[in-house]
């Protein structure tokens, strides 16, 4: 599809995902995302972004707001060798004239590659700051909370007045607060949710092994939209429910076969339990931390905002970020919205882009 100019493609460049938004004049136009193993090599980002542009030609003419996650991969010596090579890849695929190209480097502002490798420490792993910003100024007065449930991490940002709370900004800072939370709907191990489970009315204790990860429980459960489900299952075997009934049994040393189907989906509605009473936990420990109220509005982003409503304290204001913050263009693209509400960061750097740069 073909857009006018000016457009500002947001960029959040994750370890697991790479996702994209198009914007014009504060609009979404686009989003999108793609698989990208980046601990496997950079070649995999190298891919997406040749993909991002062969499904969007116009962003060669773009200018491009960047954040990313992604310097925290095995890949990398450290985090700053992270932020280096990550912005070294970016500039080859997108910055051919310098000015278009732009990181985000949250309250040390805007930065072009060379200023960025420098000020690695602001740029690495920012994303969660361009989403609460974002929203933060579109919801203005009042108190809220960005609670974005992703693949991999769950983000808790207190919101008010038009301002980001915390003053944590790295992630080590942010698991300390509970603004971090290292849990999320698709690639977390199952393990890392619970030590022990129920089956049959006996609690038992979870096999620390990789057997399934979250994927599998709200497969199961029927609220993982198939599209969000990107990555390999632990075993590497189909998504279907036979195999994946056969990974949750192999937490608690069973085999699919040891139970029904109906016994099976009751487990996994088990293990939805446990991870919804540690999120739960986290949420009620940033809302007494920065004095929030019980009818605090919640602002959900990412692929597990279905768990939002189960979070949220007796009456609390569930909202979307694609409905609330997120704006939409007329000749948005039909899936641009389901993809801008997983991809927020992405929407969210482009937007103060174009607000404080433009």
């Amino acid at each position: 599809m073909a857009w006018p100019d000016p457009l500002v493609v947001g960029w959040d460049i994750g370890g697991a995902h790479v996702k994209a938004s198009v914007l014009r004049h504060g609009q979404v136009l686009a989003s999108a995302q793609w698989p990208c193993p980046l601990w496997q090599g950079l070649e995999h980002l190298e891919r997406t972004l040749a993909l991002a542009r062969e499904r969007w030609p116009g962003v060669a003419r773009a200018r491009h707001a960047v954040t990313m996650t992604g310097e925290m991969v095995d890949l990398f010596e450290h985090r700053e060798d992270g932020v280096r090579r990550l912005v070294g890849a970016l500039g080859d695929a997108l910055g051919p004239a310098p000015a278009a190209l732009r990181f985000y480097a949250g309250d040390a502002g805007w930065c072009d590659a060379p200023t960025a490798v420098r000020a690695w420490a602001q740029v690495a792993s920012a994303n969660w700051l361009a989403t609460a910003r974002h929203a933060a100024t579109a919801l203005g007065a009042g108190d809220a909370v960005l609670v974005d449930i992703g693949s991999t991490t769950t983000d808790l940002i207190a919101l008010r007045g038009g301002a980001v709370l915390t003053t944590a900004r790295s992630d080590h800072e942010r698991l300390a607060t509970g603004e971090l939370v290292y849990q999320g709907v698709v690639r977390t191990p199952l393990c890392a949710v619970a030590r022990r489970i129920a089956w049959r009315g006996v609690e038992l204790n979870v096999m620390n092994e990789f057997f399934a990860t979250t994927a599998d429980v709200y497969r199961l459960s029927g609220e993982l939209d198939p599209g969000h489900d990107q990555h390999p299952s632990a075993d590497n075997a189909a998504k279907d429910p036979p195999a994946t009934r056969q990974r949750l049994a192999r937490m608690i040393g069973l085999d699919a076969r040891d139970g029904d189907a109906d016994e099976w989906l009751d487990h996994a509605h088990a293990w939805r339990a446990h991870q919804l009473a540690e999120l739960r936990g986290q949420l009620e420990r940033v809302r007494a931390r920065h004095g929030l109220a019980d009818d605090t509005t919640l602002v959900g982003a990412g692929c597990g905002d279905f768990l939002l409503a189960g979070l949220a304290p007796p009456g609390a204001r569930c909202v979307a970020y694609a409905g609330e913050v997120a704006r939409f263009a007329a000749a948005a693209e039909p899936d641009a919205r389901r993809w801008a509400q997983v991809g927020a960061p992405s929407v969210a750097v482009a937007a103060l882009y174009e607000m404080e740069q433009c």
